[in-house]
């Protein structure tokens, strides 16, 4: 059995370099890997955006009604409009992964 530290200190045959290098050559050419790549980070950040848009509306909407200010009604309007925007953003994200899987209606 072997007891490196680091995996990194293999030492790979002119041959297996080769091979490697190849591999990574294709990695690098394959688009939709590199999207999936890029857009991994970003996946949380959206329902996470609804979640606190829509919690911060509540919040708003119940604090506007209570003391009856324009300044927090007219926050409520503005909250509220962002968080059914990024809502649909979501809505079609998830539409457009489940279309990826299964057929979608051509108006979706």
């Amino acid at each position: 059995m072997d007891d490196r530290k680091n995996p990194d200190d293999v030492r790979l045959s002119p041959r297996e370099r080769i091979v490697l290098l190849e591999i990574e050559a294709n990695l690098r050419r394959d688009r939709r890997l590199a999207h999936r790549m890029r857009r991994a980070g970003r996946d949380l950040w959206l329902p996470l955006s609804v979640a606190l848009l829509a919690v911060a509306s509540v919040f708003v909407a119940v604090m506007g009604i209570r003391t009856s200010d324009p300044a927090l009604l007219w926050c409520f309007a503005l909250l509220w409009s962002l968080t059914l925007l990024q809502a649909f953003r979501l809505l079609c994200r998830a539409a457009r992964q489940r279309g990826s899987r299964a057929r979608v209606t051509p108006w979706l």
